[in-house]
């Protein structure tokens, strides 16, 4: 299941809200991660009608 992700409209900017997560390392290995939607989720936020869908990776690079 995804974390939760949520968005929003405010003075006219998208701010979205993630849950982090303690770091995990990614599939390639090159970072870790610390948020992410695991693909791509329909928010309650409308525009125009229509759903927002947000697909978002938050991350850390591994320095080697």
């Amino acid at each position: 299941m995804a974390d939760m992700i949520t968005a929003e409209k405010k003075n006219g900017k998208l701010v979205i809200t993630a849950d982090l997560q303690k770091p995990e390392i990614s599939k390639s290995g090159k970072s870790y991660v610390v948020a992410s939607s695991k693909g791509n989720v329909k928010t309650d936020l409308l525009i125009d009608g229509k759903p927002v869908i947000i697909g978002l990776n938050a991350y850390i690079s591994i320095n080697k």
